[in-house]
């Protein structure tokens, strides 16, 4: 008898902690387990073997049980994923030089590779708003208002709401490139 009232009692508490947390999450250790597998061999027939084992040993069971009772959890209720990255590099080629951007957990730091200048930009996850650090203080440059409309801070203290569409962006270079082309 100890022992249903025990796989009740366990069946009762999975199910709620799945119903109760309401998340779906983005199961970053199951897709991070599932993209090691495919980049194991350049074969396929490699690649099903490491799955079916990872399947059978399980691999991929515990990492979803895990995804779904604890990281997407975490995830709901944090907003932040733990298994986020946070920090990765990338080299961009652009026409005025090469750059290294790197994604950190609040933002990016850009370094152009040839005069080795850079910037920091960070997000600010409180008020939504994007801030550029200069002389060791943040400037903001870009506040969300909500999915579809940004508030863009000009410079002499000007503020212009900008749709986030085609003809949003259009309007807003139109608008620089008029009033602040001396800036350039």
């Amino acid at each position: 008898m100890k022992r249903k009232t025990f796989t009740v009692m366990m069946v009762t508490l999975l199910c709620s902690c799945i119903a109760f947390t309401s998340c779906i999450g983005s199961f970053k250790l199951s897709n991070k387990v599932l993209s090691w597998n495919k980049q194991v061999s350049n074969s396929k027939f490699v690649n099903e073997v490491v799955f079916f084992c990872f399947w059978v040993i399980p691999v991929y069971e515990v990492t979803t049980i895990a995804d779904v009772l604890v990281v997407n959890s975490i995830e709901f209720w944090s907003g932040d994923n733990p298994l986020a990255e946070t920090e990765t590099e990338k080299s961009i080629h652009g026409k005025k030089g090469e750059y290294l951007v790197r994604y950190k957990r609040n933002g990016y730091r850009i370094v152009n590779r040839n005069t080795k200048t850079s910037v920091d930009l960070i997000y600010d996850k409180g008020t939504k708003t994007w801030s550029a650090m200069a002389k060791n203080k943040p400037v903001e440059f870009m506040t969300f208002l909500d999915d579809n409309t940004v508030r863009v801070y000009l410079p002499g203290g000007k503020t212009m709401n900008v749709e986030l569409s085609e003809s949003g962006v259009a309007t807003f270079r139109e608008v620089i490139e008029r009033d602040y082309a001396m800036l350039r």
